[in-house]
């Protein structure tokens, strides 16, 4: 399983088009919206992608059975955020697993948050997201969204095994239209999937990745 720890992902060039973002919360015909209770990080762009990313988006919506739409918990996320974010969890990881070198727990740390210097979400490519039904109800992937590794007994890998029947088939419509979309998915994290950064361009073959990061204060205000 290629980890967002790998460094041959830093030899990846990056185009650095100017393309802008768009607010999903404008542009989207589904519902998008933030779980309050469970990012901590917010930011008044949270809800901000690419316009390619914004378009693939519309294309897997429109693949999802009739009744079910995309909840979007988080888009862009601030490089600042995500640097706190890594330390803090490495500093969690190197208190529970003593056991690890520091190449293994670099590699453990990725599966959950990535490394500031290849982490989609600054880049305005990464969606982190569910389906809910025609009612808003967030339905069953077999464990909460965000829960690690740790937390959910590995359920938060894509193909865990031992999901319940319904979390199983639950995913596989969120994986079929994302894909089909263009997107990959980051295996460790069933909600995570991304389109024009660095791990996309290592998954797909592409030449090189089309988004670099951006900070917070050069998006336009929300």
């Amino acid at each position: 399983m290629l980890t967002l720890a790998d460094p041959s992902l830093l030899d990846i060039a990056i185009a650095g088009g100017d393309e802008p973002f768009i607010d999903l919360a404008a542009y989207a015909e589904w519902e998008t919206d933030l779980s309050r209770s469970q990012i901590s990080s917010r930011s008044p762009h949270f809800l901000k992608a690419r316009r390619a990313v914004a378009e693939r988006l519309r294309l897997a919506a429109g693949l999802l059975p009739d009744g079910l739409r995309f909840y979007v918990k988080e888009a862009y996320r601030p490089l600042a955020r995500q640097r706190r974010s890594y330390e803090e969890h490495l500093a969690k990881l190197r208190a529970l697993r003593p056991e690890l070198d520091e190449a293994q727990l670099l590699s453990e740390v990725s599966l959950y948050v990535a490394p500031p210097a290849v982490a989609p979400h600054p880049t305005g490519a990464a969606l982190d997201l569910t389906l809910i039904d025609a009612a808003g109800r967030e339905l069953d992937m077999g464990c909460p969204f965000n829960a690690d590794s740790e937390e959910s007994g590995g359920a938060c890998y894509t193909d865990a095994p031992g999901l319940p029947e319904a979390a199983r088939a639950n995913r596989a419509m969120l994986i079929q239209a994302m894909r089909a979309a263009g997107f990959v998915n980051y295996p460790s994290e069933w909600w995570h999937w991304s389109y024009g950064d660095r791990y996309w361009a290592a998954v797909t073959g592409a030449p090189e990745a089309l988004y670099p990061a951006v900070e917070e204060h050069l998006l336009e205000p929300a």
